[in-house]
């Protein structure tokens, strides 16, 4: 798959689209040594043939509906620089377990939406919040492994029952 990308306001460089049908995809720490730390909206959304994507430290944001509707991502280690991720980020994608690393804050809405194969989700040492609706027809999600300070939005899991 060939990425394009673009500068943006904080000078490094932000993953604005992509081209092609790869299965695995990774995405470089820098381009002529600037860094890369955003991956928009909706870059990877609708490429089913993805199966494996690699990001290099340094990732610090994933956009709104960046995996929807990669349903055969299988493989995604996300970064330990990752400090959020938007709306419906992984809506509609084939994940069936993710760590999600200790930056990150929040899960916000709808960011799993239908995610159909998750079954395990660990949440690093940072979370804080979990919003509602986050994980809406998460139907196989039945282990989720939070700290036992986050405030969990009663509507997270479309009262789905799980072990905690």
């Amino acid at each position: 798959m060939e990425l394009e990308y673009k500068l943006i306001d904080d000078g490094t460089f932000c993953v604005c689209a992509c081209h092609g049908d790869a299965a695995v995809v990774e995405i470089p720490a820098a381009l002529d040594g600037v860094p890369v730390t955003v991956i928009a909206d909706g870059v990877f959304r609708g490429h089913a043939e993805l199966c494996e994507l690699r990001m290099a430290e340094g990732i610090t944001d994933l956009g709104e509906f960046v995996f929807d509707g990669c349903e055969n991502l299988r493989q995604l280690q996300l970064p330990a620089s990752l400090e959020r991720f938007w709306g419906y980020s992984f809506a509609r994608c084939g994940l069936e377990e993710l760590t999600i690393p200790d930056r990150v804050r929040s899960i916000p809405p709808f960011c799993f939406k239908d995610c159909k194969n998750l079954t395990r989700l660990k949440c690093g040492s940072g979370m804080q919040t979990i919003y509602a609706w986050a994980f809406a027809g998460c139907d196989k999600l039945t282990d989720l492994d939070i700290g036992p300070s986050v405030k969990l939005h009663p509507q997270a899991f479309a009262s789905k029952d799980l072990n905690t």
